[in-house]
Order: C-alpha cells, then structure tokens, then sequence
C-alpha cells in the first residue's frame, strides 16, 4: 500500500525502517479552523489586562492566522490533494511537519509501475485543482556522479551522456539516446534508458505522457535521491506571470531506495519512491488569483436557511431546523426571536445560500411550508412532510 503525509521523508525514514514491508504509511495533518468570533471574545476580556501590563498577544513562528475565506482555498487544495491520495489506495498516519502533502510507496516492486502512479497521481491533483497548464519534468539525479562514481560508467561515457542535458522531450529522446553507440556499450547506461523507456510506454498508458518531458538539465538539492527525479512547473501565458507569484516548482519527488536503509540498524534495503505537493505553494497561487478576478468566495456550506415573516415565530423555527438537521441538511437560521424577512433574504444573498424555508401563521395554518430559491425568488408551497424530501431532491440537482 501507498503512503501520503505531511514531513521531510529524512526525518520519517526511521519511521519506514521500523515497517519493513511492501506496505506504507498515510500521514496528514489536521487543519486548525480560526474563529474570528473567539478571537474578538479573547480579545475584548483581554483588553483591560493589556491596558495595565505589556502584555501582547502574538501568533507563534512559524505559524499564521487563515481568514473563513482563505479557509476555504486550503481546505479545496487538502481535500482535492487527500481524494486522490485515497484513491490510489494510501493510509493515513498524523504527525506535525512541513506544509506539504507526500505520497510514498515502499517495498520491493517491479521496475518503473510505483513511478508510474507517483507521476499519474501528481497530475490528477494539479488538473484537478484547476492551476492552468504545467509540465512534469523527469531526470536522473546528478547524473555524471551516479554514472561514474556509483554505475561504474567510464568518464567518455557519461559526458557523452552531458550532451544531451541540453535535450527535452519525450520516449523519442530516449530512443535516440538508445541508438547512441557509445550509451549502447554499456549495460548500466542501457539498463538506466531501458526503465526509462518503460516509464513513458506506462505513462502513455495512463494518459499522460504529454505532461511528462524528459529533462537531462533537471537537478534536486537533497542527496538522498537515487533514480529518477521529477518536478512540476505551471506554464504561464505572460499575462498569467505578470499577475502571479513566482512561486518555482509546485511539486516535486522521485526515487530513493537507499534512505530506509540509512536509518535501520541492520541495513535493510527499502526500496522507496515519492511524491511532494507543495500546498503553501498552490494556496499562494490560488490566492493572488481570487484577488485579481475579484471573485466572491462562499464561507459557508449552508444549504437552507430557515425565515419567518411575522413575530413571535422562534419555536417554530427551531422546530423546523430541527427537522432539516436530523435529515443530515446544512441548515441555519438567525439568532433572534423577531428579525425582519427582508433581513433574512438579504443575507441569503450576501451568503450564497440557494434555497429559504419561510414559516409563518398562513402556513401554519395550511399545512405547508414556504421553499424559496435564493437566485431565482420563485416561491413554491410545499406540504410539511414533503419539505425533506423536496429540498433533498433540488440539492441532489444543482
């Protein structure tokens, strides 16, 4: 099984040793909401305290306070990020850590399927969250070191091998490469373009090899890494790069089969391959663009909202809320015993909420309970009993 989680996989390597099996590791961490509200309650106790001491109160290095609207960007960029992870099968474990998201496989498999899937799950992710066009680029890392020092490569080999950094593309130039009679010699050179063919033919069954380019030029500072490496840019039209921030890469990953080993007592060998989201990355992304499109971000997932014309009908609709919550609906009301109908529509519409329940003495009366649509204000009487069922049935359509 595959693993995802939120850490540097040098300080969870111990953690793989431990295991020791072709099965990983899941690891998220929880998102902490901010309540405004508690915060202007803390604020307001504290305020006479602070007026008689110096006492401040500062958010924690290394952390920040996330606005309902900013909440509700990382909360679509975790949850699309998540969804794919438990899709392709991933556990989950909980520890405090950098802010990204890993998904790692761990044990012994053949050739190039776990990268296959590590690439094909960084895609879905970043078409899913709907970033605009990128790119994958795959290498090896450090190429001269692993084929001379590690590979036994001879010198004039692996700086034939330099020629190409300068190349990207696709299965194509891997089969030219092939064709190199000075690669073609050698079994670790062939044995290294053969799996690297393979990846490509299972990424073109998966789809997605127009998104993957083989890269000579692509390097990654962490050491650990032991085959392929990859990393994911976003492609910008200019106008795109002059609104955005230049944020790198926004996910990255690769083999690494001799870092369990690194941390076990008795050396066993774990073959590993992995991938990073860099989520602080994208929300930063996601952000600037919802600024700059001036778009309206819902806060809430209330689906109905429960009104009352006329006074002295607060029973009422605590009573009917009820109701609406006990069928699993997203339901809320305001909390006074007589607000204004117009008060309540109005912050339908400034909230998003699509459709109003609206309770009064005809009704009572009748039988029937009012169902309103935000957008469209039609009005349709709706017999109690059927009211579950009528709003379940206009949710399930929109």
């Amino acid at each position: 099984m595959p693993s995802f989680g939120l850490r540097h996989r040098r300080a969870w390597a111990s953690l793989f040793s431990q295991l020791l099996r072709p099965s990983g590791l899941v690891c998220i961490r929880e998102v902490h909401f901010h309540s405004q509200v508690s915060e202007a309650v803390l604020t307001s106790q504290l305020k006479a305290h602070q007026e008689k001491s110096n006492f401040i109160i500062k958010t924690p290095k290394g952390t920040r306070d996330l606005s309902p609207q900013q909440m509700v960007i990382r909360e679509k960029i975790l949850d699309m990020v998540v969804g794919c992870f438990k899709r392709h099968g991933a556990k989950r474990l909980d520890t405090p850590a950098f802010e990204l998201k890993d998904f790692d496989i761990a044990g012994q498999f053949d050739p190039m399927i776990p990268d296959a899937e590590c690439l094909k799950i960084m895609c879905e992710i970043l078409s899913g969250l709907q970033l605009g066009d990128f790119l994958i680029k795959i290498s090896w890392n450090d190429v001269r070191h692993e084929m001379v020092a590690r590979k036994g490569l001879a010198p004039e080999v692996a700086d034939r091998i330099g020629d190409y950094v300068q190349c990207h593309g696709g299965v194509s130039l891997i089969e030219e490469m092939l064709q190199d009679s000075r690669l073609s010699q050698n079994k670790q050179a062939l044995e290294g373009l053969g799996d690297l063919k393979l990846l490509f033919e299972y990424l073109t069954l998966f789809g997605i090899a127009e998104k993957i380019s083989f890269d000579l030029s692509l390097a990654r500072g962490l050491d650990y890494y032991t085959g392929v490496i990859y990393e994911a840019v976003l492609l910008q039209t200019p106008a795109q790069a002059e609104e955005s921030l230049n944020v790198g890469s926004v996910a990255a990953g690769g083999r690494y089969d001799g870092l369990v080993g690194m941390f076990d007592p008795k050396g066993h060998k774990v073959p590993c391959v992995g991938l990073s989201i860099g989520v602080e990355r994208i929300f930063a992304i996601l952000e600037q663009r919802i600024k700059t499109s001036g778009q309206k971000i819902r806060t809430t997932e209330t689906q109905v909202f429960v009104a009352t014309p006329q006074k002295n009908f607060l029973h009422e609709r605590l009573k009917l809320i009820s109701e609406l919550w006990d069928a699993g609906i997203k339901a809320e009301l305001l909390y006074k015993n007589n607000p204004k109908l117009l008060t309540q529509l109005h912050y339908c519409e400034h909230m998003g909420i699509p459709l109003v329940v609206i309770i009064g003495e005809q009704e009572l009366k009748e039988g029937v309970i009012k169902l309103r649509s935000v957008a469209s204000r039609e009005e349709v009487a709706i017999k109690r009993e059927n009211l579950v069922a009528e709003i379940q049935k206009r949710l399930s359509e929109s």
